[in-house]
């Protein structure tokens, strides 16, 4: 109960000396303010993958809140250092034990490159530099998963499943992440270079500070989605982007075509460069109050690329 209650005066001293108040910081998480009001009254604790986020949020490390914090989300001694208590797998044994679940574990340095059906084998887990280059992942479940400097490069994450994760610095140039629905997610610092985002819907998650260049936006879906300092360009076809928040964020050279916007906030902050859309797109947008200066109608057939 102690360690609940130091831990909650150190959320609350983080968050004042942010300037930010506890329904700020609630959006940033995608919880309610009376979840960080106990947190900060020491009535709760935040889980790992939460505390992940608050660190970055609130611009802290993650021994800031507790010098037994490691103790408490590995449930190992703190006598160790933290990298020190991940499992490390050599590549002989990654390839006999396939079967083997990896749930509930912590994994460093590990590498999974180019192997296939790994599927629901990582829930719950937590993932450190490790490599999945060219591994066939598609239908994947991520739930609960803290997944840190980590390499997807070139990997089929299609029609996968990512639940209240957190995603940090991680590369996921050229996958396949068709069809894939991401949930209660939070992502910062990722590089989705000339990945293929087709069909996917991303719901009630938040994603920052990410290189998104030649990404392919195609019937994808947003949904009580945070955007911060993200820069879309290339084309969006048949995208939807409801009930979410931009901060600093750009459009450059895009060309938006039968795209949705609904109940999304501060569109004024949004800044559009050189953009193109067509009629009802642009209807959208200035439903949504958004600064139109930058962005010029199609001429009939012109989206017809």
């Amino acid at each position: 109960m102690l360690e609940t209650k130091r831990i909650g005066n150190k959320i609350a001293e983080a968050r004042k000396k942010m300037g930010i108040s506890q329904t700020e910081l609630a959006q940033q998480l995608f919880i309610s303010p009376q979840a960080v009001g106990k947190w900060e009254r020491g009535e709760s604790m935040p889980d790992i993958t939460t505390f992940d986020r608050l660190a970055a949020i609130l611009g802290v490390d993650l021994n800031y809140f507790s010098e037994s914090f490691q103790s408490s989300v590995t449930g190992t001694s703190t006598s160790e250092p933290l990298e020190s208590q991940y499992v490390e797998l050599s590549t002989e044994q990654q390839k006999k034990n396939l079967s083997w679940d990896l749930s509930k574990l912590n994994l460093v340095n590990t590498d999974f490159s180019g192997l296939k059906n790994l599927h629901e084998k990582f829930s719950s887990s937590n993932m450190l530099n490790c490599q999945f280059i060219g591994s066939e992942m598609s239908g994947l479940i991520l739930k609960n998963n803290n997944v840190v400097q980590c390499d997807f490069s070139n990997s089929d994450i299609s029609k996968s499943h990512i639940q209240n994760s957190n995603l940090g610095s991680n590369h996921f140039n050229n996958c396949s992440l068709r069809e894939t629905e991401i949930t209660g997610s939070y992502i910062q610092n990722c590089d989705f270079t000339g990945a293929d985002f087709t069909r996917s819907k991303f719901k009630s998650s938040g994603i920052e500070n990410s290189i998104v260049t030649n990404t392919l936006w195609n019937l994808t879906s947003f949904t009580d989605t945070y955007f911060g300092e993200i820069t879309f360009e290339g084309r969006l076809e048949e995208c939807s982007f409801e009930n979410c928040g931009f901060k600093k964020v750009k459009f450059i050279h895009v060309t938006l075509i039968n795209t949705f916007f609904k109940n999304n906030k501060k569109m004024k902050q949004v800044e559009f460069i050189d953009c193109k859309a067509d009629k009802i797109t642009y209807a959208f947008l200035k439903t949504n109050l958004a600064d139109l200066t930058g962005i010029t109608l199609l001429n009939v057939g012109e989206d017809e690329q």
